[in-house]
């Protein structure tokens, strides 16, 4: 079975409840091949790779990516090729058409309503886990990534050119899924990659034609390129206003003027999204934890991370270490 989002799964599973389909907590973020199997019911030997998955989709089964968001350790990229979907974002209706790029990371809270009948799009999953781990792709994502899905509304516009490179890049990461290539793995890495540097050229591009003038354009671009250099050391805007040669006033008006949002936002995504790293791929204590990403102390980095994520440190790294026992337990039973 190799769509992801098989028709005839998606039907049966909205048809029972996420309480009659699992047996652990409803709180825990699964990563990529643990979802297909233990929510998705798919055999292991039929999920491709534990690192990525592409497929087409129709409205239906862009429905499920509601409860997708609640247990699903991905970054998800949807581009329309077709059709109209609805989403609520932040409480606003958000319509997308042919063209636009829905990019969902988790935590988020993105709501699809509605969409046409002719709706067809191309879906790429990427585990959590593989994108924070990988260092090349972290640093891309860091950079990529934030920008667009912390824009204010999680969708860009791509442009005619940029539209078929990303449609095209989606499709031969579905070929190789598909393949026997002897480095498959590696091949499926350094696609992603590229798809990760398309979208940093969207990114830059789209925010040089919201009209903004050149210098503010420039400003903001260079703290993008600051922030995953600095963030870990540097919590204030004291350091990035005073690197950029600006004020923090000016800063602040920079970054609220073209996102929406703060600068403390955007160190703080940063932070959230290199603990959730280090609670899940490594044994370091939370006290040392909350040292190396230079946190006043354990308490002032619990606080944080709860109110980031919904969850202490604790419990999140005890739900991560659960849902490896359970795939382990999965995997000795075939």
């Amino acid at each position: 079975m190799r769509n992801f989002l098989n028709l005839k799964r998606t039907e049966i599973c909205l048809k029972q409840t996420f309480s009659q389909i699992l047996f652990v907590p409803l709180n825990s973020m699964y990563r990529l091949r643990d979802f297909f199997h233990l929510i998705l019911r798919v055999d292991n030997a039929d999920i491709p790779s534990d690192e990525l998955a592409c497929s087409e989709t129709n409205t239906e089964q862009t429905f499920y990516t509601n409860k997708m968001q609640e247990t699903l350790a991905a970054y998800t990229y949807t581009l329309v090729e077709r059709g109209w979907l609805n989403l609520i974002y932040n409480g606003r209706l958000l319509t997308l058409e042919r063209g636009d790029l829905y990019i969902y990371s988790p935590g988020f809270q993105v709501t699809i309503v509605g969409g046409s009948e002719d709706y067809r799009g191309i879906c790429l999953l990427a585990d959590e886990g593989m994108t924070l781990q990988m260092p090349t792709i972290r640093d891309i994502i860091r950079t990529a990534y934030l920008p667009l899905a912390e824009w204010g509304q999680p969708v860009v516009h791509v442009p005619d050119v940029s539209f078929d490179r990303l449609r095209h890049r989606m499709h031969e990461l579905n070929d190789y899924l598909r393949s026997n290539h002897r480095f498959r793995d590696e091949a499926l890495r350094t696609l992603y990659t590229l798809f990760l540097l398309d979208l940093t050229d969207i990114q830059e591009r789209a925010i040089s034609s919201h009209h903004h003038s050149e210098r503010t354009t420039k400003l903001f671009i260079s703290f993008m390129r600051l922030l995953p250099q600095y963030f870990i050391v540097h919590h204030d805007i004291h350091f990035y206003a005073s690197e950029l040669c600006i004020t923090t006033t000016h800063l602040s008006r920079i970054v609220r003027q073209i996102t929406g949002r703060t600068v403390v936002d955007y160190i703080n995504q940063m932070l959230l999204m290199e603990a959730t790293f280090l609670l899940q791929t490594t044994d370091l204590s939370i006290a040392t934890i909350a040292e190396r990403l230079n946190f006043a102390d354990q308490s002032s980095f619990s606080k944080f991370f709860l109110r980031m994520k919904g969850v202490n440190p604790k419990r999140f790294r005890m739900g991560s270490i659960n849902d490896i026992i359970i795939k382990r337990k999965s995997e000795s039973l075939h």
